[in-house]
């Protein structure tokens, strides 16, 4: 018998929002913890097949149990997961741990192969866990997935942001994404309740969006206005947020879009103030065909042709 969910009520958006992306002293501190954790729970690192979701969990996510935390997760990345059909991990599996300063996903793997994802979510917030590791995992998917070795993995300079934007997407997209499912198929049956919170989680996020850039105001100008800013500082995650609210629509038309984060950082030019259009030139360049027409919608989105 699996325990009871949080109730609706006592889910929050917290202190915790999504994931940022640290500077190296901080992300070297984490990787040690990562790293050097005895708090492990499931240390099977044996090689697992490209395609399969192998998550290793650590300690000190409070009261909630393995099995359980495990399933939300797996749900959150299977959103994406599986519209990626034709990509594969060449590493283990995740390795999943209680971060204490801020979500993140880290650039160096494990000693066993496995990526790296620090959480800060905690106890039976499923929504939170669930925007979180969607956001983290958007990010594995432009840095870890396939042969990892050949991405631009790091601070891509005054194009973070983009990323950033996606990954907020991602999470958006996983929570409406998991509130259908999990209204029809949850995880366990008695859970089946809790898909409503999930779609809450996210319109409170929409919401707060709108008090940077009104619903109906246009997008174009905004963005224009606000492209130096976010190139300066790319985890302002209240901007970020009114990005990713106006590609939200885009992935939840053409969901196999979200395979094209795969190819984000195939470049040869790592030039880290390259300007945002040839950033986006490269992009198409490293898609395959299949990926051109989205990415050109994705274009379209921003004002470029």
């Amino acid at each position: 018998m699996h325990p009871q969910i949080a109730p609706v009520a006592s889910v929050s958006l917290g202190s915790a929002g999504p994931a940022t992306r640290g500077w190296p002293s901080r992300r070297a501190v984490l990787a040690g913890l990562a790293a050097t954790s005895g708090w492990v729970i499931a240390a099977d690192s044996k090689p697992v097949d490209g395609r399969k979701l192998d998550i290793q969990l650590t300690d000190g996510f409070g009261d909630v149990r393995e099995a359980d935390l495990r399933a939300v997760l797996i749900s959150a990345a299977e959103s994406l997961w599986s519209h990626c059909p034709n990509t594969s991990w060449e590493a283990t599996g995740f390795h999943v741990f209680r971060s204490r300063a801020t979500p993140i996903t880290l650039h160096e793997h494990r000693p066993d192969g496995r990526i790296a994802i620090g959480l800060t979510a905690e106890g039976r917030h499923w929504a939170q866990f669930a925007f979180q590791f969607a956001h983290e995992f958007a990010h594995a998917l432009a840095g870890h997935a396939g042969d990892w070795k050949t991405r631009w993995i790091g601070n891509h300079g005054a194009n973070q942001w983009f990323e950033e934007a996606l990954c907020e997407t991602a999470s958006l997209f996983a929570l409406r994404a998991m509130s259908r499912s999990w209204a029809e198929q949850p995880p366990y049956p008695n859970w089946k309740n809790y898909a409503p919170a999930l779609t809450k989680y996210a319109e409170e996020r929409l919401a707060q969006s709108a008090t940077v850039l009104p619903a109906k105001a246009p997008f174009g100008a905004w963005f224009a206005s606000e492209l130096d800013s976010l190139r300066k500082a790319p985890t302002q995650r209240d901007k970020n947020l009114v990005v990713a609210r106006h590609l939200l629509p885009l992935f939840e038309a053409r969901p196999a879009g979200w395979e094209s984060l795969t190819v984000l950082n195939l470049t040869r030019d790592r030039d880290a103030a390259k300007p945002f259009d040839r950033h986006l030139a490269e992009w198409i360049a490293a898609a395959p065909e299949s990926q051109h027409a989205f990415l050109a919608m994705m274009r379209s989105v921003f004002g470029r042709k």
